[in-house]
């Protein structure tokens, strides 16, 4: 796990005052990381301000690392938002697996080094809370908060 940020089961789906919700049935990296860049733009748009294009590009990986993870390891991406809270963006992937993220060790039990494994480290080290919550029908939402200025 995170060592640095929360990770708890909750029986609640996470709550957003401004929501800008992906389209149904996204499931694909790819339109994750359109919507994070819709929803950043239009808030900075909004604010008249010019968005830090290392933050945004930071919340794309994390959101494509994030539905990568889902597809792979959760069943699927059962539900996908983003918001801009303050002077961050989070975004929440639901999957239907009930299965934690897992940090591997870079190198295989015979000394060979894996080439998976380094996604949910990424999304550790860029977020800056990143949190886990039981859903109330089964599986999980991670949702991760990333600065944006």
């Amino acid at each position: 796990m995170c060592e640095r940020h929360r990770t708890h089961p909750v029986v609640t789906e996470p709550h957003a005052e401004t929501r800008a919700p992906g389209p149904a049935g996204t499931c694909r990296p790819a339109d994750a990381r359109r919507e994070v860049e819709r929803a950043i733009d239009a808030c900075c748009r909004a604010a008249r301000t010019r968005c830090d294009a290392h933050a945004v590009e930071d919340a794309q990986l994390v959101v494509s690392e994030l539905t990568t993870n889902a597809i792979l390891h959760g069943g699927g991406v059962t539900d996908f938002h983003v918001d801009v809270v303050g002077h961050g963006v989070r975004v929440c992937v639901s999957d239907a697996s009930d299965r934690l993220p897992v940090t591997r060790p870079p190198v295989d039990p015979r000394g060979r080094r894996r080439v998976d494994g380094r996604g949910w480290p990424i999304v550790c080290r860029l977020a800056r809370d990143v949190q886990v919550s039981d859903l109330p029908s089964g599986g999980k939402c991670i949702t991760a908060v990333l600065p944006l200025f």
